[in-house]
């Protein structure tokens, strides 16, 4: 990297957009799902070291072996030092995709980038973002354009609950002082909050019995998960949750149990999840719902009087935010967007962002689309109109333009 210069950049710079297009249907091409985001990694490093990055200013964090579902590599992180005075900035992407999108093959037609095949996704979500990032520092360097510190963070495992970032050695940053993330969404969304998750299970215990010859020696596993779930239903736990001025949502998502139908079934696996803006009204949905399981297994009794019981386990996700409307991050990345012509447009996110942790323990992140279209899905597609401006907006706000 250049040394530090006193000269001030007063031209706006603009990106190789052929370049950067090309960048993104290579790493398109390449698998890499929720922990086996390696050959991702190692992608991104050999495009940094070949544009003259140190070796040294690249590492990886144990995120990968912190995690609950582990991994083949932790986080890839790269420190820049400035060429200019500047607080430090923070890009981000994830490199995991869903299973869907093993085995894409992706091609251009058109404005939009397409997988040739029906049966895949694309992975668009999130090597558009990746690509943005990677792109913007390999523009600095080859046109040699002044810039402040630089932090590039790249995360693994945001598809399984945003574990990479929750993992990240937080310490390897650099204490940015703005923070963009890149993911799904058109060039002018701009996401300045989220809902936080709480994701559970509930196993479920019976009693077996022959279902032919004595069911009223059992109790039904099924029979409790029934009841509870269709109380939850009845009192307004499931779905849009709305009490009191206090939003939220809740899922059951997944029911397994059973092995036979001449069986009472003595045990049934729930999974669950609840969301919420506000931290507080999202412990009360999971109350709700522990609850309806435990009223739900006391109240069915088989002939001697037993009856089943509940187990919980559960873990948050990630926790809400929402920044501030004057955040320095927020406000640059607006003047950033109007300076390629957009009228930007902010956004509260009903889903998870690696933006959710990065926010809670580091610094305040907001988060932009990289041209994404209905990602997780055999329709996804980028619009490459919007991920050519997000790539102008992406090196303004990486050389301090804004």
């Amino acid at each position: 990297m250049a040394k530090r210069s006193k000269q001030k950049h007063i031209s706006t710079p603009e990106p190789d957009l052929w370049r950067a297009e090309s960048l993104l249907l290579k790493l398109l091409k390449i698998a890499g799902p929720s922990c086996h985001e390696a050959e991702v990694a190692h992608f991104v490093t050999g495009e940094l070291c070949r544009a003259g990055v140190p070796a040294s200013a690249i590492e990886t964090d144990q995120a990968h072996r912190r995690s609950r579902c582990r991994g083949d590599v932790g986080n890839l992180i790269c420190r820049l030092p400035g060429t200019i005075r500047g607080p430090r900035r923070l890009f981000m992407a994830h490199m995991d995709t869903v299973p869907l999108c093993v085995g894409a093959r992706p091609i251009k037609k058109g404005d939009y980038i397409v997988p040739a095949d029906k049966h895949t996704a694309l992975g668009a979500d999130d090597r558009a973002g990746v690509a943005v990032v990677l792109s913007t520092v390999l523009e600095i360097i080859r046109q040699k354009l002044p810039h402040p510190p630089l932090t590039l963070f790249f995360s693994v495992q945001e598809e399984l609950g945003l574990l990479g970032t929750n993992s990240a050695k937080f310490s390897a940053l650099g204490k940015p002082r703005l923070a963009f993330n890149f993911d799904g969404g058109p060039c002018e969304q701009i996401t300045m909050g989220a809902t936080g998750g709480y994701r559970m299970t509930a196993d479920v215990h019976g009693i077996a019995s022959h279902a032919g010859c004595h069911p009223e020696r059992g109790v039904s596993a099924i029979t409790i998960a029934s009841l509870a779930i269709a109380q939850l239903h009845h009192d307004g736990w499931l779905g849009n949750i709305s009490k009191r001025s206090k939003t939220g949502t809740a899922n059951v998502g997944v029911i397994s149990g059973g092995d036979a139908t001449n069986v009472v079934t003595p045990l049934v696996q729930i999974r669950t999840e609840a969301r919420s803006h506000d931290p507080a009204f999202r412990k009360q949905i999971v109350a709700a719902i522990e609850k309806a399981f435990q009223d739900a297994a006391t109240s069915v009794k088989n002939e001697d009087g037993r009856c089943g019981s509940v187990e919980f386990e559960g873990h948050l996700d990630y926790e809400s935010f929402l920044l501030a409307d004057d955040d320095p991050s927020l406000l640059a990345c607006e003047a950033a967007v109007r300076d390629v012509g957009i009228t930007p447009k902010r956004k509260i996110s009903d889903g998870g962002l690696d933006a959710n942790w990065m926010s809670v323990r580091l610094v305040p992140t907001v988060t932009m689309g990289a041209g994404q279209i209905e990602p997780h899905t055999v329709n996804e597609r980028v619009d490459l109109r919007e991920f050519r401006q997000v790539c102008r907006v992406a090196l303004r706000l990486a050389t301090g333009q804004h």
